[in-house]
């Protein structure tokens, strides 16, 4: 069987629960296809870049796939016809990550490729002004 990763986007006016439920219905649809969730992580109720069907909202699941592609055909028709999903998209992976994904992992700000100058990654104070020529 092949591997994928598969991350959707549900709607802001569904709970917590309903989207736990959505992803359980999910799981069932896999399971009648001859495939397994190997990891199933939620990552929260995030804004989106751009209304997506009037939400600025969704809340945002990642699952870890070992399934035939006649599931995944299945899992993603049912997906297609559910209104409570805004986006979704699957791509095969070659390997699946073993533990938190790097939206799971905490990051402090101090932790970022900054270097410890000012500006961090962005550039910043590069040190001394040059005198300006008129």
């Amino acid at each position: 069987m092949a591997l994928y990763e598969h991350i959707f986007l549900a709607r802001q006016d569904v709970s917590q629960q309903q989207v736990e439920e959505l992803t359980t219905a999910l799981t069932d649809i896999l399971a009648q296809g001859g495939g397994k969730v190997t990891k199933n992580e939620y990552w929260g109720l995030k804004g989106l870049s751009y209304r997506i069907r009037k939400n600025r909202k969704a809340h945002y699941t990642l699952l870890n796939l070992d399934a035939p592609a006649a599931a995944i055909a299945e899992m993603e028709r049912q997906m297609r016809i559910n209104e409570d999903i805004l986006r979704f998209m699957t791509v095969r992976v070659d390997e699946l990550e073993e533990g938190p994904s790097a939206m799971m992992q905490k990051r402090d700000r101090d932790d970022r490729d900054g270097g410890g100058r000012p500006g961090g990654d962005r550039g910043g104070f590069s040190g001394e002004r040059r005198p300006r020529r008129f």
